[in-house]
């Protein structure tokens, strides 16, 4: 385990580090330098500290040299044309982010000497969908990083870039043409997430419809402003976006599913990754998502094969993973950060909290408050450092709404599919069914706006330096992982046990 610690920690430690400053071979070569002295020392004097040192330095210099690779220059062929207005042949690559005044459209653009995606800001009509052959005119610009409100930047142009978008067209005009084949199993994927979403409206109201569509697949465009900023002055944002929380429960029911069936475990697992990719291409493959999907493929992969599954390990290696296939997502993508830190936090924080919290009666409602404490603990640092918005209601209104997501999520499904079925009689019908995703909804709509509404609900946090959020990650690695307070723990729980 500290092996595996050290090289994540390592890889991500240069990773970070080439994100933040550009510089070319010789940082690189200084780091294999002391990896060299480590490895000698480990060679003329073994022992873990070296090694683990020379493994920790290896991969720093690996995730340096991995970042410098991602950082690759603008195609010439389009950087000629920027500031210009310019018309392109391309293929709509991403669910369409239609919002009340425009769309934002990514296109993949080819025919020159290399490739490249485009973000489109058009009118909302007309109406395009994974695979559409388009042509689109406009301003072709780069993205810039800009400062919010508070004094914040957030580097707009790298967020866009992970996702391999490099420029943007700015009063861009469309005009649709026939279909990319080839873009097949995405255009499917879309159709039956916009199918699913219409079920939806059929059979509930806005912004009812809305909310529920959020829970399950992610999304907030209907739900307005005033509703959004009560979900994130509340502290339950995660709620109406897409997060590593759906796809875990989306994954826990299929795999419920195929327990009570007769299949062999390899055909079940084989069944069961597949429905958790499908969900995962509907909803769309953010990194958060793709997290939780690696994770729970890993702990298929062990049920399987009847191996042990350590959520700690495949959490470090599903980021590994993550962060070879793109740097970007360390330092430029906030959702992978804060999803990675809530999930440590229910690994490693939650068993420590659960303990403090013993002296509940209520074994549902012990583990309920322990697992919104340690995710909020987890997450509350690098929060702070995006947002600055310090919820002070987080944690109540998390343990009010947690448990009942699940329920939302379940009963929210079942009003889609039945608004899918039975569309031409959604006057009645449809409508009996999905009344309990209406009730359900309309708890936890009811819980964010009474939640946001109390005085002092949430405060501002003026901007900090970064460091302050490295030193306060320090601390809690250490105090999740000191002896001594294990051995506290050991001390807490043989008292526990005695009485």
């Amino acid at each position: 385990m500290r092996f595996l610690v050290a090289v994540v920690s390592g890889f991500a430690s240069g990773v970070f580090l080439r994100s933040l400053f550009v510089f070319s071979w010789p940082p690189i070569v200084f780091v294999l330098l002391i990896t060299g002295l480590f490895a000698g020392a480990a060679f003329l004097k073994p022992r873990l500290a070296y090694s683990i040192g020379a493994a920790f330095c290896m991969l720093m210099a690996f995730g340096m040299m991995r970042a410098s690779l991602a950082d690759t220059p603008l195609p010439e062929s389009f950087a000629r044309d920027l500031r210009h207005r310019v018309s392109y042949e391309g293929v709509v690559v991403s669910d369409p982010d239609v919002r009340d005044a425009n769309q934002r459209v990514e296109i993949r653009v080819s025919g020159r000497e290399a490739p490249a995606v485009m973000l489109a800001v058009a009118p909302r009509y007309p109406e395009v969908s994974v695979g559409d052959r388009v042509r689109v005119s406009g301003t072709l610009m780069l993205p810039e990083a800009f400062a919010d409100d508070s004094g914040r930047v957030f580097r707009y142009d790298k967020y866009l870039e992970r996702d391999g978008v490099r420029f943007l067209l700015n009063f861009a005009f469309l005009q649709k043409e026939e279909g990319a084949p080839w873009y097949f199993v995405p255009a499917l994927l879309a159709r039956i997430k916009h199918s699913f979403l219409d079920g939806l409206k059929a059979v509930l109201p806005e912004p009812y419809a809305s909310l529920a569509g959020g829970i399950i697949i992610g999304g907030k465009s209907g739900l307005g402003s005033d509703l959004q900023q009560a979900f994130v002055r509340s502290g339950l944002a995660q709620i109406i976006v897409l997060s590593g929380y759906n796809v875990m429960v989306v994954a826990e029911w299929i795999m419920a599913a195929l327990a009570l069936t007769k299949l062999p475990k390899r055909w079940g697992a084989a069944a069961a990754a597949m429905g958790i990719l499908v969900f995962v291409g509907i909803a769309g493959a953010s990194s958060t998502a793709l997290r939780a999907a690696l994770m729970a493929l890993i702990a298929l992969y062990a049920r399987a094969t009847g191996r042990t599954y350590a959520a700690g390990r495949a959490l470090l290696f599903v980021v590994l993973l993550m962060l070879l296939w793109n740097p970007l997502f360390l330092v430029f993508d906030p959702g992978f950060g804060l999803s990675v830190a809530a999930t440590a936090g229910l690994i490693w924080l939650a068993p420590i909290v659960e303990v403090f919290l013993s002296f509940m009666k209520n074994t549902f409602w012990e583990n309920a408050l322990a697992t919104t404490l340690a995710a909020q603990i987890a997450v509350l640092p690098l929060l702070l450092y995006d947002t600055g918005n310090l919820s002070l209601v987080s944690v109540p209104a998390n343990v009010l709404a947690m448990p009942f997501v699940p329920v939302a999520m379940g009963l929210s499904a079942f009003a889609g599919f039945a608004g899918m079925l039975f569309s031409s009689f959604a006057s009645f019908f449809g409508m009996f069914l999905a009344l309990p995703a209406y009730l359900a909804n309309a708890y936890l709509l009811l819980l964010a706006e009474k939640s946001a509404a109390l005085p002092l609900a949430a405060v501002s946090i003026p901007p900090f330096p970064f460091w302050l959020v490295l030193v306060s990650y320090a601390a809690l690695i250490y105090f999740a992982a000191s002896k001594r307070f294990s051995t506290t723990l050991q001390l807490r729980f043989a008292r526990n046990a005695s009485t």
